[in-house]
């Protein structure tokens, strides 16, 4: 089973490539990708790793975890499972029965 690495506080001059040759020195990596920003084409500072086994995600983990580069420490742990993120596409209303509009005329509420 692969096992995801979270690798955060990469400096903007890191590609893919160079993150999976930096991780591969462990053993087998089966994808590295760091996260671009949609708008601007540019590292957001973060990116994955997945390694063939939990042993040399660990090795990993332990060896570049607080290793700097390009003058950062970056940052090496295993990734937690992505939260829901629910609805975040602006207003909603509330779900409480006491406030709002009411069922009144002009601004009348139930009062």
């Amino acid at each position: 089973m692969s096992s995801k690495i979270y690798v955060g506080n990469l400096p903007y001059s890191v590609t893919d490539a160079s993150l999976n040759s930096n991780f591969a020195e462990f053993g087998g990596v089966s994808s590295a990708k760091v996260m671009m920003d949609r708008d601007t084409g540019r590292s957001k500072g973060f990116g994955f790793v997945e390694m063939a086994n939990a042993d040399v995600a660990q090795a990993a983990i332990k060896a570049l975890h607080g290793m700097s580069v390009d003058g950062r420490s970056i940052v090496v742990n295993l990734a937690r499972p992505r939260e829901e993120r629910g609805d975040t596409g602006g207003y909603t209303a509330s779900k409480r029965a006491d406030v709002g509009y009411g069922t009144g005329g002009h601004g009348g509420g139930r009062y």
